[in-house]
């Protein structure tokens, strides 16, 4: 008897046809009740599942049902069982985001690819950057900042030009967007343990607001930042397709 699985689609009518085909193949149970969640969708579709299943401690195995697919696998009905049987396990530990808005109000999130910082007014944001409650930089003038995990650093925070980061490398990307000043700042690399805070500098010229894995915390005056080492998501790859050979992959293309 095969392995249980639960089949969690998109809304699109190709991951939707796809769950169809495959329950009718290997059959279908609550994720609650799973060996293993087989998400059927784009990139966006399988973070939301490793959110929503974070407290089940079941691994999740994505199907490209979406566009790039940098977290999937590809998309087959044939051998499923035996590619779950053969597939590689990868932990992602998220990011914790507490961000204060101006009215004091504290918002909690976590991310798996990045905490973001982005301008919400015609004018550039005006950040303040401390590390473990040092403070770095007094200010920098930009569009906007990230902190991205290794899951994550191919993501947004590559498109702003930060650094690949190898998946097992224990280390956090801190990438400006669009900088003004210090002009051409190329970022920093900070140890996984580090705790980072952004202080927004005239947040009422200049507001700014937060995102994690872009659901929006609003303005905020302040975010704080860490590693959430007691999360682990437990991600399935094919042999030879893991994340840390995507990783080293998308550098030569």
């Amino acid at each position: 008897m095969g392995p249980k699985l639960a089949f969690l689609a998109a809304s699109g009518p190709s991951a939707q046809e796809a769950r169809s085909e495959l329950v009718a193949r290997y059959g279908d149970c609550a994720p609650e009740a799973a060996d293993v969640i087989v998400a059927l969708g784009g990139d966006g579709f399988m973070l939301g599942v490793l959110h929503q299943t974070q407290e089940l401690d079941v691994p999740v195995y994505g199907m490209n049902r979406g566009t790039v697919g940098f977290l999937l696998n590809e998309y087959s009905t044939e051998r499923l069982e035996e590619r779950l049987s053969d597939a590689e396990l990868e932990v992602i530990n998220p990011l914790r985001m507490r961000a204060t808005s101006p009215d004091g109000t504290l918002h909690e999130a976590l991310a798996i690819n990045e905490v973001s910082m982005l301008r919400a007014g015609p004018q550039a944001a005006k950040l303040a950057i401390s590390v473990d409650g040092k403070q770095r930089m007094s200010l920098l003038i930009c569009d906007g900042a990230i902190l991205a995990t290794p899951a994550g650093s191919t993501a947004y925070n590559y498109s702003a030009h930060g650094p690949i980061l190898p998946i097992g490398s224990d280390v956090l990307a801190l990438t400006a967007i669009a900088p003004f000043r210090p002009r051409r700042w190329r970022g920093a690399l900070l140890p996984k343990p580090a705790k980072v805070r952004f202080d927004v500098l005239e947040a009422d010229k200049r507001p700014v607001m937060a995102d994690a894995d872009s659901r929006s915390a609003g303005l905020v005056t302040s975010v704080e930042v860490e590693s959430a080492d007691d999360i682990a998501h437990k991600v399935l790859f094919d042999p030879g397709h893991g994340l840390e050979e995507r990783l080293i992959r998308e550098q030569f293309v």
